[in-house]
């Protein structure tokens, strides 16, 4: 039985290695990392689907601007591999958007494959005016209004907002994707 649940503190370890396990230590040098990077995801949006006790899923979301837009960042979405074909994904992707709206946001953004969510209702024709601190492939640029119109007047690029994580553990996390970064 699949349980999707709320992340807690005793997960990070299992949450790590399976990002690790899935995306690479590369996945530190994404331009969405800029964004993560220092910063506390959304207080009741990171969650985590299990099987049996063994953490197989995890998503989070995290504020970001986009001017004067207030939106949220999803991603990294990521799925162990014995278990990529069993709709994991998109229950995680479901559950966090549901807890989004019930939150009141208005809109979410992530870099991802078009196809994919597309069937969540993200799309990349409501991005065109803004734009990421780094490189980003546009077709994987996508945004979802949750409020119609939410994108109207967003302009520019997206940066960064929410709560910051206190400075020394960010400090102990900048040296782990430094070393992670030599060794690649």
């Amino acid at each position: 039985m699949i349980i999707i649940r709320s992340e807690h503190a005793r997960d990070v370890k299992a949450r790590e290695a399976l990002l690790d396990d899935a995306l690479g230590a590369e996945r530190h040098e994404k331009t969405c990392e800029r964004l993560r990077e220092g910063r506390v995801p959304v207080r009741g949006l990171s969650l985590v689907a299990e099987i049996e006790g063994r953490i197989v899923g995890t998503v989070r979301l995290w504020h970001v601007a986009i001017g004067s837009l207030n939106a949220l960042l999803l991603g990294p979405l990521a799925v162990s591999y014995d278990y990529r074909t069993q709709g994991i994904g998109a229950r995680l992707v479901r559950a966090a958007l549901n807890r989004v709206a019930i939150q009141g946001h208005q809109a979410v953004i992530l870099v991802g494959d078009a196809p994919y969510y597309s069937r969540f209702g993200f799309s990349a024709d409501v991005m065109t005016d803004i734009d990421l601190p780094g490189p980003v492939d546009r077709a994987r640029f996508l945004g979802l209004e949750l409020k119609e119109g939410a994108f109207a007047e967003a302009r520019g690029i997206v940066t960064a907002a929410g709560e910051a994580v206190p400075s020394a553990i960010f400090t102990a996390r900048k040296s782990r994707t430094r070393v992670i970064a030599q060794a690649a």
